[in-house]
């Protein structure tokens, strides 16, 4: 038994990315799925099923509700509804969710969804959305040890050190990422480049992250539709192919501080990316164009080391003066700007990007794609996903 091709991305849909977006989380959601309804070509009540990020001890994740959702889109029934964990992690996951329920018949339309507003000041709780509460993290918050940018600052370190990546090839990330988003009208970044100084006048984070080495804070959200090839031949939209996609969960896994194995890094991912390409029967030289979860800039080339783009330990070189990873280069990534440079909405905004390049509608379109990849958040359980033209 396998999904593959059994299931397919027939819409997507996004509100604006903002700093301040006016309006509640809620509303954010029902515009993006009137969107990707109307980019589908389909009656938002046939929506059936619904997939949103789930807690998993997280205060960044969906504080929307699909009950929230279905109400105000007025859909008679929900036969589906499911929650996927891990924040970031859980981008992937939702599609794969949606798969299994419309191949199953479940479902018949699936509306995957992601609704956030950290940039204009949400708070649940008596907390800022940014603070997480699992137990875990008592043992290294009081002391300092308090943000995803110095847990991830802290396996990077290891990783700089074991490799011989430098801060150029970082530098080079960020860079590629804000040139695809600077000719991006939905970006944050749309026609604000930067040059090489710039990122290193950027002010240091937690060594060795700059500010244009971590990822947006904006407002936003995303629909995804999902159904199957037979329905979504009834539609609007060329159809992106679900051939492959998965999860990933290591050993002795801790939310965004896993620093007790021996060897830290970023294991799920390689777990994640072999079931993917697996089901998909496909390698990483069979990738045309690839969005890698871009939280920060080193988890690119540490993506690229376990998905077997790269031996391990070569990952800097690759993207070392970044030709490589330029929309004219041998594997072009983040061709919509990433989350570093269009917006941060959990990767979900990836997905509609590799979408596109399926699809031969994205801004920065790639030649010739016949297969679409994307990752979800690291540090956390994960997943990822590759898309076709079937």
């Amino acid at each position: 038994m396998t999904l593959k091709n059994k299931a397919c991305i027939a819409g997507i849909g996004s509100t604006e990315f903002t700093r301040n977006s006016g309006r509640s989380e809620i509303h954010m959601a029902v515009d993006a799925a009137l969107a990707a309804c109307e980019d589908a070509g389909l009656e938002p009540e046939k929506i059936d099923g619904m997939v949103r990020f789930g807690s998993a001890g997280q205060t960044t994740c969906e504080f929307t509700t699909d009950a929230d959702v279905a109400r105000c889109l007025n859909l008679p029934n929900l036969n589906f509804y499911s929650e996927a964990p891990w924040g970031g992690g859980a981008c992937c996951s939702t599609i794969l969710h949606a798969a299994m329920a419309v191949s199953a018949g479940i479902a018949k339309y699936v509306l995957c969804f992601r609704s956030l507003k950290p940039a204009s000041g949400t708070v649940r709780y008596g907390r800022p959305t940014a603070v997480p509460v699992d137990s875990h993290w008592s043992y290294s918050m009081p002391f300092g040890f308090s943000s995803p940018t110095s847990w991830v600052a802290a396996f990077t370190n290891r990783w700089m050190y074991e490799t011989g990546a430098t801060n150029d090839d970082l530098g080079m990330i960020a860079l590629v990422c804000r040139e695809n988003a600077v000719v991006n009208p939905r970006a944050i970044f749309y026609r604000r480049p930067i040059t090489l100084e710039d990122y290193y006048k950027s002010p240091m984070l937690c060594t060795p992250f700059r500010m244009h080495d971590t990822c947006l804070e904006n407002d936003g959200a995303v629909a995804i539709i999902v159904t199957t090839p037979e329905r979504a031949k009834d539609l609007k939209q060329t159809p992106a192919y679900i051939t492959g996609v998965g999860m990933g969960m290591a050993d002795d896994s801790f939310c965004m501080t896993s620093f007790y194995r021996d060897k830290i890094g970023i294991p799920e991912m390689k777990y994640a990316g072999k079931d993917t390409f697996k089901m998909a029967g496909l390698t990483p030289k069979d990738v045309d164009v690839c969005q890698f979860y871009d939280a920060f800039t080193s988890l690119v080339p540490m993506q690229m080391e376990a998905l077997g783009f790269v031996e391990e330990g070569e990952g800097g070189a690759f993207v070392r003066g970044g030709d490589r990873i330029r929309p004219t280069g041998e594997l072009p990534i983040n061709t919509a700007g990433g989350m570093l440079s269009e917006a941060y909405i959990h990767g979900m905004n990836m997905i509609t990007e590799a979408t596109r390049q399926i699809r031969g509608t994205a801004i920065t379109q790639i030649p010739n794609v016949e297969v679409s990849m994307t990752t979800g958040g690291l540090g956390v359980p994960t997943s990822a996903l590759i898309l076709t033209k079937g």
